[in-house]
């Protein structure tokens, strides 16, 4: 198969992707890639099956093709195609959870000296890079990478990377709870796709959709919450999305436990459960096992719960996700309060402490934790965060965490 012929594969291809006939977009593609001589339309059609993978929450398999893509990039010996091919590599792992790989894979794109097309690439790097260091629980860094994807996305003008940003913005400010900005954040995410994206896929709407409705669902607004949900689910339904179906499953769940509804529920637990299972979303899993302890917590079947957590713990342990530990550890300490376990009491609360510690969940300023309530915060340029109320009432003296670490042994 000659270049123009690989093209016009590779197009057909794509026109029968976008009309959702993806699995004969597949057979397509991968025929090209059998009979395709042609290292560039190799490396392309490789690009197509990365993506529409990705999509499809086939991640062993984006990550497989990914591997393939190096060594065609290899091949072509043009820095700009190594780019990318190392950050489809660090976003398959991304994906697959496996987040201090995804982070090495990312550092290599960005220490790469490629000309206009690698620089383009550098937003995408630092938004994959953020994503990892926000399943790490590393706070500060994941902020500083979404911040530099920010940046990126508006010097290049590239709205669907700042629409992506912001999406993961609102995911970020969820975790420690800053509800105003995890609503503000995917709020502007939906502005961004009815001013721009006439032409982009409709997982931009969903994506939106989903991060406004997690946010709605935190901040008690429930109808909000489930017409959102519905939008992005009805979206992820019709274009195959198994990773977005399974986020919608869980925030339906999690919408049903604020209402103590727990029979509805359950049921949707378990549904997001099975395709997150199928696709490898461990990150996900966890989310589910939380929901799920808490409802056996409401219904006082504290023996349920435990097994739940032991379930979650193993994986939050496995992924380095602290956050899920902390959670985890809180949950413990309710449900041995409850039943009188003076000794598991308090190994959980040293633990849930430590946790706090490690990932700087509290305010520089007036020492209490970031992340236990509703709050509003401010980060600053240095992307350590604090109660806003405090920056108000302490002026801008510099960041106190920045002084504490510019004393600390070993520092100079």
């Amino acid at each position: 198969m000659g270049q123009d012929q690989t093209k016009q594969q590779i197009e057909k291809g794509l026109h029968l992707y976008q009309s959702n006939q993806t699995e004969k977009a597949l057979r397509v593609w991968m025929r090209v890639l059998e009979k395709s001589a042609d290292p560039a339309g190799r490396f392309r059609v490789l690009g197509c099956l990365i993506t529409a993978h990705a999509e499809m929450g086939r991640y062993k398999d984006m990550l497989k093709f990914a591997v393939v893509q190096i060594d065609t990039a290899r091949e072509l010996e043009d820095p700009d195609y190594l780019t990318e091919s190392y950050l489809n590599l660090a976003r398959s792992n991304e994906k697959l959870c496996e987040f201090q790989k995804t982070i090495s894979y990312c550092k290599t794109c960005l220490n790469m000296q490629g000309t206009t097309v690698s620089l383009q690439l550098n937003g995408q790097v630092s938004l994959s890079m953020g994503n990892a260091f926000l399943g790490l629980s590393i706070f500060q860094k994941a902020l500083e990478c979404f911040e530099k994807a920010l940046r990126y996305a508006h010097n290049n003008d590239d709205k669907m990377l700042e629409c992506r940003v912001c999406c993961s913005l609102g995911n970020f400010y969820a975790q420690i709870k800053d509800y105003e900005k995890a609503l503000f954040f995917p709020c502007k995410a939906a502005e961004l796709v009815n001013d721009y994206g006439k032409g982009w896929s409709l997982k931009y709407r969903a994506m939106s959709q989903y991060h406004m409705a997690v946010a709605y669902r935190k901040l008690g607004r429930l109808a909000d919450a489930m017409d959102c949900c519905e939008e992005s689910m009805k979206i992820a339904l019709q274009h195959g999305d198994r990773p977005l179906q399974a986020l919608c499953l869980l925030c339906f769940a999690d919408i049903h436990r604020s209402r103590k509804d727990v029979q509805t529920a359950i049921p949707r637990y378990d549904s997001s459960m099975s395709i997150m299972t199928e696709i490898g979303n461990r990150l996900g899993l966890i989310q589910v096992l939380l929901g799920v302890t808490k409802c056996w917590m409401i219904q006082k079947e504290l023996d349920k719960a435990l097994e739940s957590i032991e379930k979650a713990q193993e994986l939050a342990e496995g992924l380095g996700n602290k956050l899920g530990l902390l959670k985890l550890h809180c949950l413990c300490e309710r449900i041995y309060r409850t039943k009188g376990q003076q000794r598991e009491l308090r190994d959980h609360v040293v633990k849930f402490h430590e946790c706090v510690e490690e990932m700087e969940l509290y305010c520089g300023m007036c020492g209490e934790s970031i992340g236990e309530k509703n709050n509003q915060l401010q980060a600053l340029p240095c992307s350590h965060f604090f109660h806003l109320k405090c920056l108000q009432t302490d002026g801008t003296r510099g960041c106190p965490n920045c002084r504490r670490l510019s004393v600390k042994p070993g520092y100079v």
